[in-house]
């Protein structure tokens, strides 16, 4: 009697078979490992931003805390708006009273400030100006930056007031990409103008 042998090999099918497995297993691999780099890449550049922008909003907190009169006698408050504040502050440590711009431009946060020349003092020259913080979203979101208040927590809305206001809140809205969620991030804070409190 002849004895029939089976190959220990693999059929077509099953060939085939194991080839759409491997590739599907492989094609949700990919997916997964591409999903997590640029989802980890916009969690480290939103969390890159924020500690920016949260040192940036602290630096501008202690220089309005520092409001004092200008060099020239001038009084602290120079002008207010929703997302513009100049002021006079000491804020580098020198013998002068500067004037500081705070502002926002496009999506940054930017300080200007102009050193005190002559005797007496003028302030006249350009304002040197540098970066606080970068993806802010105020203007898009229309949301104000500053906020004044009066001696009495009132909210001073005329920004002609400019001797009424003794504290300002900054909330500072950042995200690095607005066309994705979440929303943006809500940094807020607020100062005393020490040198005008009791005024």
């Amino acid at each position: 009697m002849m004895r029939t042998t089976h190959g220990s090999g693999m059929g077509i099918i099953e060939v085939v078979v194991w080839i759409s497995v491997f590739i599907s297993a492989m094609l949700a691999l990919t997916t997964s490992v591409l999903y997590f780099y640029r989802t980890s890449d916009y969690a480290i550049q939103q969390a890159s931003a924020t500690a920016s922008a949260q040192r940036g909003i602290d630096t501008m907190i202690r220089n309005v805390r520092e409001a004092s009169y200008a060099s020239n006698g001038a009084y602290p408050i120079v002008s207010l708006g929703a997302n513009d504040f100049r002021f006079y502050a000491e804020i580098d440590g020198d013998v002068g009273v500067e004037q500081v711009h705070l502002y926002l431009s496009g999506e940054a946060l930017l300080k200007g400030v102009i050193d005190p020349t002559g005797d007496p003092a003028v302030y006249t020259g350009a304002e040197s100006v540098s970066t606080t913080s970068e993806d802010v979203r105020n203007i898009i979101q229309s949301t104000s930056l500053f906020t004044y208040y009066d001696k009495d927590g009132a909210l001073v809305s005329n920004y002609a007031e400019i001797g009424d206001v003794r504290y300002v809140s900054a909330n500072l809205l950042v995200d690095v990409d607005p066309n994705r969620s979440p929303t943006p991030l809500s940094l807020r804070s607020s100062a005393a103008l020490r040198n005008l409190i009791g005024h």
